[in-house]
């Protein structure tokens, strides 16, 4: 399927394996979060509009204005957006991927967005792919996407779910068997007889969480369910079947039957720190989230509506529900799910993030949050010293009742049957073209222009880290910092502010320098601040064993290297000198403090060491106009 997709976008290089080609986008997503900074980069290239088929600003990362610079950033994106010719989705209306999911994506057609989620949108057999602004930007503007044609990886599904079991379950095996790292280099395609047995929301679930293993987009096929879907949203002319060939090659099976599956919880630390059910039973808990765009669905909230009727849940707790879409809001209130769960004592908060990246719900010192977001590591929620666990709506749901893990299956089941939709697209705005004026608030700062790449590269090795930091890890979501997005050097004071709160002004002090890390080096989010942060701050490379396939992208669009090599022999403090006048072959790297000498290496293509040379994606696009 993805082959397929792929042969009708290639507009430049070869669909090989290994191989570097550039796509055409049809459509691209941009969120509050990472929306400012990447609009301001489309702004830079110097368009009167953009020429994807379709673009799409929505707010919802920072929808509750908690500070007045995000306010500030609302009117900004709303502005520039109908300035541009883009689509703008308003506070309230919802998450982006459910929302494009629901109300946009087109299966066969490729979506480029500026959140690492964006293969949500596979469930409904679109391509989705996560990147950074820079490269969102660029494709807004009818520009390619480059990216390496990963391997293929099958999953076939077989049987049917049993009762209080969840796709969420799903996602959670896949994890448990193939780690956070195990899709790194690959498509998902899923297969099989159990995928008829899953609808759409079910499927979004899947090909969201997948996005955790590191594959670069995830996808089912557009059958009948799809078909079905598209037709309760009133977009029936946007169906189109999509299936893998008889006979199909792929480069790595795996198989799972859903009716062997079991109720799961990852439990602090990772998305593959997995359990099954009974081996965490009991555990006590402070609070409950359902919601996000991983379960975020009117399917989902049901689900737990339907769990919680006629009953109360434990007074020791906090329960929070929040639904993924105005949709899903919208229908809860039709059927009396809404009241039933207020009933029940959970408070019930707007669609949008919240909770998931720590707006508002932190959890306390020491307390653990049982949530049915997608990422449970330290410092996701707001506070590192918060613990979260991830689960799905029936384990939440059930828990709830009681204030400790607790199992779905031991409860009475329920049925769900969603047979329609209400649509209510009052809080999408139309653009309106050049006429509207951009509106500026004073926390919005243009980007400094990019310099080219000096001939040899000399600092102090500031920060050396382990395997697996996250771009959470290099710059913080949450309250501390996601008012100022658009903000970049009062952002980058709080580079590496969990593990380190000195970096930011030792790396001022320094006239920057360089970063060390380990394997999975920038794993997570598709946060381009975690690039750009470190690039203000003068970062001139990184050293690491291994980078996440985003973070790596917005490290080389920024114009720093990320270069590879065994990272052991390297301590904070170390004097390094690079000559990078030939980036071609091994390089020597210098160690000045220990009289050392080590062999670096970069895995760049020509157009990527072009960039780099040039000093970074935007200087690179302008070069070539």
């Amino acid at each position: 399927m993805t082959e397929k997709i792929l042969s009708r976008h290639v507009r430049e290089g070869a669909l090989e394996k290994g191989a570097e080609v550039g796509i055409r986008i049809d459509h691209c997503l941009t969120q509050d979060s990472t929306g400012t900074m990447a609009w301001l980069e489309f702004e830079s290239l110097g368009l009167e509009r953009v020429k994807a088929e379709l673009v799409v600003s929505y707010c919802d990362h920072t929808s509750l204005g908690f500070k007045g610079e995000s306010t500030d950033d609302h009117i900004f994106l709303q502005t520039i957006a109908s300035h541009y010719g883009a689509k703008f989705s308003k506070n309230g209306n919802g998450v982006c991927h459910q929302l494009h999911y629901e109300r946009f994506a087109i299966p066969g057609k490729t979506l480029l967005g500026s959140d690492s989620h964006t293969p949500t949108a596979g469930g409904l057999g679109m391509l989705g792919i996560g990147a950074g602004g820079m490269d969102v930007a660029v494709a807004a503007g009818g520009g390619l996407f480059h990216l390496t044609v990963p391997k293929v990886m099958q999953i076939v599904l077989t049987g049917k779910l049993p009762p209080g079991v969840a796709a969420k379950d799903v996602a959670l095996e896949i994890l448990r068997r193939i780690s956070v790292k195990g899709g790194v280099g690959y498509f998902i395609e899923f297969a099989g007889p159990g995928v008829k047995t899953l609808s759409v929301p079910q499927r979004a679930t899947i090909t969201n969480m997948c996005t955790e293993t590191g594959a670069t987009s995830s996808i089912f096929p557009s059958d009948g369910v799809t078909a079905k879907f598209l037709k309760m949203q009133g977009r029936k002319k946007d169906w189109a079947e999509l299936s893998p060939d008889d006979g199909a090659n792929y480069d790595e099976p795996l198989e799972i039957d859903l009716a062997g599956v079991k109720p799961l919880v990852a439990m602090p630390g990772m998305p593959d720190n997995v359990y099954e059910i009974e081996e965490v039973l009991g555990t006590k808990i402070d609070q409950v989230y359902i919601g996000s765009c991983t379960n975020g669905s009117y399917y989902d909230m049901k689900v737990a509506a339907e769990m919680l009727k006629g009953k109360h849940v434990c007074t020791d707790i906090d329960v929070i529900v929040s639904p993924g879409s105005r949709q899903a809001w919208e229908m809860l209130m039709e059927d009396g799910s809404f009241l039933a769960l207020t009933k029940a004592g959970v408070r019930m908060i707007e669609p949008g993030c919240n909770a998931c990246i720590g707006i508002g719900f932190v959890p306390g010192h020491g307390h653990l949050s049982l949530r049915t977001v997608n990422r449970n590591w330290k410092g996701r929620g707001g506070s590192k010293f918060g613990k979260i666990a991830l689960c799905s709506p029936q384990v939440a749901a059930a828990s709830a009742l009681v204030g400790k893990i607790a199992d779905p299956c031991e409860l009475p089941g329920v049925k769900v049957k969603v047979d329609h939709l209400t649509v209510d697209d009052y809080l999408i705005l139309e653009p309106a073209g050049e006429r509207v004026e951009i509106r500026r608030g004073p926390n919005i700062v243009p980007l400094e222009p990019q310099k080219p790449l000096s001939s040899v590269l000399e600092g102090e090795v500031l920060i050396k880290l382990g395997d697996g930091i996250s771009t959470d890890a290099i710059l913080p979501a949450g309250p501390l910092t996601q008012h100022l997005r658009s903000n970049l050097p009062e952002i980058a004071k709080f580079t590496f502010y969990y593990e380190d709160k000195d970096f930011a002004a030792r790396a001022q002090e320094k006239n920057g320098g360089f970063i060390v890390g380990g394997d999975n080096y920038g794993q997570g989010s598709s946060r381009e601040h975690a690039a750009l942060a470190p690039w203000q701050l003068g970062i001139k490379a990184v050293f690491a064993k291994s980078y996440a396939r985003i973070h790596r992208a917005n490290l080389i669009n920024v114009g720093i290297i990320p270069f590879l090599c065994d990272t052991d022999r390297l301590e904070v403090g170390d004097q390094l000198h690079l000559d990078v006048s030939k980036l071609s072959g091994d390089l020597v790297l210098i160690n000045k403090t220990k009289d050392d000498k080590l062999k670096v290496h970069h895995d760049l293509s020509p157009r990527e060491v072009e960039m780099v040379k040039a000093g970074g994606l935007l200087a690179y696009t302008a070069q070539q106009k």
